[in-house]
């Protein structure tokens, strides 16, 4: 049995084309695979612990071989079970909006929180950073609403896809496979668009 963890970094609900795109690669992999357990973990429900001064400074506590205390030491209970969480999954889908050519604070903030020495990496001051999460694979379902590969600079940039992509690799997750819907808002077939978009889910989902 695997355990998939979806990751939605949307807030917009029934109106999220990255949400849609989740929905389409979920029926798929539930169908293909009825015993294996789906925890999706939204990160706009409240759920998601902050990362400030106290927990910054649990960090630090931490990556110099000590152990946090007080408040810090809540801090830090908080970010070890949301890494307990991300970590109990073998297999990740990210479904992510992009925001002025990036992605929502929302999931730097949950990047953020999970990133953690002896959790998602090790480091060593001569060999440098090794990511922990070895033998993961990962989707990502990437959407835009302007930008798009081979429009003008004035249509945006994309650092959604790079950023994500690295930081995964930099976890220790090799295996990444990306469905992209950018069909842009001055598209005329914005509908063939998410009609490829939705296939490809589909397809990336059987072969998961």
């Amino acid at each position: 049995m695997s355990r998939l963890l979806h990751v939605s970094a949307s807030p917009r609900g029934a109106r999220s084309e990255s949400l849609a795109l989740a929905t389409t690669f979920l029926d798929t992999w539930r169908e293909l695979n009825p015993l294996d357990e789906v925890d999706t973990l939204d990160l706009w429900d409240g759920s998601l612990p902050g990362f400030g001064p106290t927990a910054a400074a649990a960090k630090m506590t931490v990556f110099a071989g000590g152990v946090p205390e007080g408040a810090e030491g809540e801090a830090w209970a908080r970010t070890v079970a949301t890494f307990e969480r991300f970590d109990a999954a073998d297999r990740y889908l990210f479904s992510v909006p992009m925001w002025n050519a990036g992605i929502p604070y929302v999931l730097k903030q949950f990047i953020d929180v999970v990133s953690q020495p002896g959790m998602l990496f090790g480091f060593d001051p001569e060999a440098g950073y090794t990511g922990l999460l070895q033998g993961k694979k990962a989707v990502l379902l990437l959407t835009s609403a302007v930008y798009g590969p081979g429009r003008p600079s004035s249509f945006g940039s994309d650092f959604q896809a790079p950023y994500l992509r690295d930081w995964l690799a930099w976890a220790g997750v090799s295996d990444v496979q990306e469905v992209s819907l950018r069909p842009g808002l001055v598209t005329a077939d914005a509908d063939g668009a998410r009609r490829r978009a939705h296939a490809a889910a589909r397809d990336v989902a059987a072969k998961f």
